[in-house]
């Protein structure tokens, strides 16, 4: 950390120095904060970050804040997890955080309509940022619930697909596939089965895989979730069955779940050297933007390219989007330093060369349309697949709910049972998982 400097001080007659208290302590009008931002502070910031590079990253953006904001220092706490998070926000006191980042966007409506976190509108009009004009609107609608915003995006996450292009060209692929027909195609012709397993998969279809939930696939196939009354919609929604029977068609084609999920249990570790499409073990994968990085530092033996992951064939004009998420940022509601925590929060999430840096130190995509557009973002071609993921219009993420992801949960579990052939009857399944959703919707309430 660097050294603090002193403030000096400055003598005042007394009317003025009642003014400017009275002007610093006033927070903006409903924040409910009271402290003043340019008195001499120190703020606690948690956040998950663990590995020794993201780690180093974010403490430089910190250091590059406290520079800028010499009467405020910040004590960083690294891989806080979002349970510890949650007990901390509920305990309160003296350990508590004051300003927090978590990685879970599905947490949102929870830390929303429980006031965990702060409500950052006052904040945000007070500095003149409106948040639709800011951020990537996608991002900006999943760090807000039900017209509340506790909280801002700090960078973001974009799925799509990476492929290799050496296993394409022996195939005689000469693209990646931008329909669902064209991609099951392409599987087929890049898998090549050994005994009762793979020598090559061309994709890991599993909802027990690496990355192939069902949220990240239900993007592509425009996924609502709840109807209008907010209600669970999956039995109604004809996009989830059409997910879901064309998941388990591709998995039966390729040998069928058993088959698959013996392969899929010797492969190695996701985030190691060794995972499957680092090592050729899958042709084409379903992840997110760091994979690139990941994989060129690997040094692979073969050529790898990325692009969006392909879409339902009657949805082909809405190619090149992707599911989104990312990291969070708030002010603890419990914290008596909001105003202060405001300004780091204000900082690490629209100083545009903070963004950008830090978007590059760690490989995410950033989350301001200022830091998307700037010339000094990596401009590395596999990377900004990813960007232009994030930027289409129709890329999304999972509606906020205030029981968390839970509802994620109920239909990822839904969907590995239909997968495994233990629900015979997909619509009664679906009526089932849509009152369970309704009931723990109700309960958290």
């Amino acid at each position: 950390m660097p050294v603090h400097r002193r403030k000096t001080a400055a003598a005042l007659v007394a009317a003025a120095a009642t003014a400017l208290l009275a002007t610093a302590c006033t927070g903006p009008a409903g924040s409910g904060a009271a402290d003043d931002p340019k008195a001499r502070t120190t703020l606690t910031f948690w956040h998950g970050w663990s590995s020794p590079g993201e780690v180093a990253a974010i403490e430089t953006n910190i250091r590059s804040f406290e520079d800028k904001h010499p009467n405020i220092r910040v004590e960083v706490v690294k891989g806080i997890t979002d349970d510890k998070l949650n007990q901390a926000l509920r305990a309160g006191g003296s350990n508590a955080p004051d300003v927090v980042s978590s990685f879970t966007t599905d947490n949102v409506g929870r830390f929303c309509a429980t006031g965990a976190l702060a409500d950052l509108k006052p904040f945000l009009d007070k500095a003149g940022i409106d948040p639709a004009k800011t951020f990537l609107p996608q991002m900006a609608r999943y760090t807000e619930h039900e017209g509340r915003r506790c909280a801002v995006p700090l960078l973001g996450d974009a799925y799509g697909l990476y492929y290799n292009k050496t296993a394409f060209a022996e195939a005689g692929i000469t693209a990646p596939p931008k329909t669902l027909s064209e991609f099951d195609a392409a599987v087929k012709k890049l898998t090549r089965p050994k005994g009762d397993g793979f020598e090559r998969l061309g994709f890991m279809p599993s909802f027990q895989g690496y990355e192939t939930t069902f949220e990240h696939y239900a993007s592509q196939f425009g996924v609502r979730y709840l109807d209008a009354d907010g209600k669970s919609a999956l039995a109604s929604d004809p996009a989830v069955t059409e997910l879901l029977t064309w998941q388990k068609n591709l998995v039966d084609e390729l040998g069928g779940h058993q088959r698959l999920n013996r392969f899929r249990t010797s492969l190695g570790d996701e985030w190691g050297p060794k995972h499957p499409f680092h090592t050729g073990q899958v042709a084409m994968q379903l992840d997110g933007e760091w994979r690139g990085k990941m994989a060129t530092d690997a040094k692979l033996d073969f050529e790898i390219g990325s692009a969006p992951f392909p879409v339902p064939d009657d949805q082909a004009a809405d190619y090149g989007k992707g599911y989104l998420s990312g990291t969070i940022l708030g002010i603890a509601r419990v914290s008596q330093k909001q105003n202060a925590a405001w300004e780091l929060v204000k900082y690490l999430s629209t100083d545009t060369d903070a963004v950008v840096s830090f978007a590059n130190a760690i490989h995410n995509v950033p989350s301001t349309r200022a830091a998307l557009a700037s010339p000094k973002l990596n401009d590395d071609p596999l990377y900004r697949t990813f960007v232009d993921i994030a930027q289409h219009p129709r890329s999304s993420h999972a509606p906020s709910s205030v029981n968390g992801g839970a509802f994620l949960l109920t239909a990822q579990d839904l969907a590995v049972r239909y997968e495994a052939g233990r629900e015979k009857d997909l619509g009664a399944a679906l009526r089932r998982a849509d009152a369970q959703v309704d009931k723990d919707n109700e309960q958290a309430r």
